[in-house]
């Protein structure tokens, strides 16, 4: 999050919960087979487990799996209502195991794991920790590049290339380091340690792009679709569903984006200085 903090936005210009339940059921019927909740912060919302209840009524039509990426803070509270609502996938971010480093990364106190975005001179000394955390326990750590977004204060400097990472680990396990097959669309580079029960992996926007093999797209808390997440253009769907579009005319506004959509970003310099919202009012 920015230092400054961000802007709230107002109530009304927020898709409610039955537009974001009709845009679930027209992207499914269109063949999405999974569906992830981010924010800012999921759990945070007042009805978020009834959210997650609607969702899991579309499965008969296609849905296949019910994800947040969580910070974690209110999970001892909400997790057993939020799996027998349906949820059956959870990404828990943090990008240090230091509560020192923490709080300056978060701007709050407490931690817990998974999903951890790497800054030199910051946080990549405790890569190895995280990689040892797979040893016992069947989980996926994934280290993201750090990647430009607006008042993240990004530099090219603060980079720390995957295959950097990874060549240190090499140097660390040696010949223990497998890599791990690469599933369909899929946007994290997957290892294992060899007798380790979990595994870890590099999201590689910056340094090695997925473009072509990205089958995502983003609906904002505002309704605006994203087709790509360092796109700054967007396609808004809230005024369509409440000014009685039909989910056919819908469907053809999301596929006209879809398309546009571009082979590849840009390269790092030129990214840096495009103009895009805040991660945590995109959610990733």
């Amino acid at each position: 999050m920015p230092a400054e903090g961000v802007d709230l936005t107002p109530n009304e210009r927020l898709l409610t919960t039955p537009e974001i339940i009709r845009l679930a059921r027209i992207f499914v019927s269109q063949g999405v087979d999974k569906i992830r909740l981010t924010g800012g912060e999921p759990t945070v919302r007042k009805d978020i487990v009834e959210l997650i209840s609607g969702l899991n009524e579309l499965r008969p039509l296609g849905l296949k799996k019910i994800a947040i990426t969580t910070n974690g803070i209110a999970l001892r509270r909400k997790l057993p209502l939020l799996r027998k609502a349906g949820l059956d996938g959870l990404n828990i971010s943090i990008d240090t195991r230091d509560p020192r480093k923490f709080e300056l990364f978060t701007r709050r106190k407490g931690a817990d794991h998974i999903n951890v975005v790497v800054m030199r001179n910051m946080n990549e000394d405790e890569v190895p920790a995280f990689v040892e955390m797979t040893h016992d326990d069947d989980i996926d750590v994934r280290f993201i590049e750090y990647m430009p977004f607006d008042g993240n204060q990004w530099g090219k400097q603060k980079l720390v290339p995957y295959r950097e990472l990874l060549d240190n680990l090499v140097r660390l396990y040696g010949d223990r380091i497998e890599r791990l097959p690469l599933e369909d669309n899929h946007t994290a580079k997957g290892y294992r340690i060899k007798g380790y029960r979990g595994q870890f992996g590099f999201i590689t926007s910056m340094t090695k792009s997925f473009c072509s093999d990205c089958n995502r797209v983003r609906v904002l808390a505002d309704g605006n679709l994203k087709v790509c997440l360092f796109g700054n253009t967007e396609v808004g769907l809230r005024d369509m569903l409440r000014d009685g579009s039909s989910d056919a005319e819908v469907i053809e506004t999301i596929g006209k984006a879809v398309k546009r959509k571009k082979r590849a970003h840009a390269g790092i310099d030129i990214l840096s200085q495009l103009p895009n919202r805040p991660m945590i009012k995109i959610g990733g």
